[in-house]
């Protein structure tokens, strides 16, 4: 079945650590939170079915590039189709945008999340897309089991909320998934209140400001 700690393990988080000449700790904790906001996004976008339809053929396309076969390397990464991705993911937010709004809700390095964001989306996209074309594993994907998108998505959000024992949140703040999500990832219940500022960004950047 699709995972967060299955998509997390497809991420060479120290090879990208030594390339950005950043700590590996803070790398670490970087990827942990900005992947689930990643399938996140998606998720949200997924909402509308043309832009469905998109996403499905942008995660095929990533995912027949190789990315994942035999284990990713930064250089391997196409951080110019990154950018692009996360424009679409953010309502055509660019990466540095969207860095500055998530560090002004509290996410960390701004500087540091620019650069991550082009290397984790491409990563992200091929490891949905493999889900979604039966690629991902044995009986467990999608293409056997009859899902579809919203179904590898939702296992991965699932992941994020359990890992972080966040479901009781998750549960409670229907109107913004988004802050739930972000609540859980940066720590359950103590940093609820970060959560649902970031969710609140992110509506921004989406274009949903309430």
């Amino acid at each position: 079945m699709a995972g967060l700690d299955e998509l997390l393990n497809q991420i060479p988080t120290q090879e990208i650590a030594a390339k950005l000449g950043a700590d590996e700790g803070e790398v670490n904790s970087a990827v942990q939170q900005l992947v689930p906001l990643l399938v996140g996004g998606l998720q949200h976008n997924a909402e509308d079915p043309d832009t469905a339809a998109g996403i499905e053929n942008d995660a095929a396309d990533h995912a027949a590039s190789g990315l994942l076969d035999g284990g990713v390397t930064v250089d391997q990464v196409n951080q110019d189709q990154g950018a692009d991705a996360i424009a679409k993911i953010f309502g055509g937010n660019d990466s540095g945008q969207v860095a500055s709004a998530l560090a002004g809700g509290g996410a960390g390095n701004s500087e540091l999340i620019q650069k991550l964001l082009p290397i984790l989306a491409p990563i992200v996209l091929a490891y949905i897309g493999k889900q979604l074309t039966g690629g991902g594993g044995a009986a467990s994907t999608p293409a056997a089991s009859g899902g579809g998108l919203g179904d590898v998505l939702g296992n991965i959000l699932g992941g994020a909320l359990s890992n972080s024992g966040g479901s009781g949140n998750a549960g409670n703040s229907g109107d913004n998934p988004l802050g739930s999500i972000l609540g859980s990832v940066l720590g359950g219940g103590g940093n609820q209140g970060a959560g649902g500022v970031l969710g609140s960004v992110l509506g921004g950047l989406f274009g949903n400001k309430k």
